[in-house]
């Protein structure tokens, strides 16, 4: 296959055990709502790639889509009331505490910073955010700060740029030993058990006042309000989530 094509080898990658200065995973999002699909990737790369833990970072002025009429502190208290107590996940508020848009790049500067030089630190990226990559602000100089890891979507092929499959030829990882290896600079694409939920959907469920159990955690569903539902309803962009 192609070195720059965006697929996960054929078979599954090996599940690598967590160290104690083990990779540090980062998962961003709009998360509106934050559902078990966005758990369960976080989870499963988390064991596949051996992170000793995964930072969800609710965006707080989305630079790509308008940002959701839910307002960026609800969404962080979801994200918080999702994960619980579960250790290998925590909640990172960054992007609401800064000024402007919430770029990608600015947080992997200050996540760089804050860990040193030689830390490991890996992007989670889904598809859908791997074929607009080559439009991010200051997207080559990602790599200098950190590897990326591509997610495959359960019946959504890649179809990144050109200008982007030409920019990753001779920069894929061969394995989950080597993003360990060197701090940043390398990409990896990786494909998990199929778990088909969207937040896009989920909102549809709640427009027509259906049930959303078992899509998103007991904990949000019990915290929603009337205006959380009409907020959440309102939203109709389904980039990013």
């Amino acid at each position: 296959m192609e070195d720059g094509a965006l697929s996960a080898n054929s078979a599954a990658p090996e599940a690598a055990r967590p160290a104690t200065d083990a990779a540090i995973g980062i998962f961003g999002g709009t998360f509106a709502p934050i559902h078990h699909g966005h758990l369960r990737l976080a989870l499963e790369l988390r064991e596949r790639l051996g992170l000793s833990q995964v930072l969800i970072v609710p965006a707080a002025q989305p630079p790509h889509r308008l940002a959701p009429e839910i307002s960026a502190a609800r969404r962080l208290s979801w994200a918080r009331l999702a994960i619980g107590s579960e250790p290998a996940l925590a909640v990172d508020d960054r992007e609401l505490r800064r000024e402007g848009p919430s770029y990608t790049f600015d947080t992997l500067q200050e996540l760089r910073y804050e860990h040193g030089a030689n830390k490991p630190l890996v992007l989670l990226l889904g598809d859908d955010a791997a074929n607009q990559l080559h439009s991010w602000h200051r997207w080559r100089e990602l790599f200098e700060l950190a590897h990326l890891v591509f997610v495959e979507r359960p019946y959504e092929p890649p179809a990144p740029a050109r200008e982007l499959t030409a920019f990753l030829r001779g920069r894929r990882a061969l394995g989950v030993a080597e993003l360990q290896s060197r701090p940043a600079g390398l990409w990896f694409a990786a494909s998990i058990p199929p778990l088909a939920i969207s937040a896009t959907r989920i909102r549809q469920l709640l427009a027509a006042g259906r049930s959303i159990r078992g899509l998103v955690p007991d904990a949000v569903i019990e915290s929603l309000t009337t205006e959380d539902i009409r907020a959440l309803t309102h939203d109709e962009d389904p980039a990013q989530d």
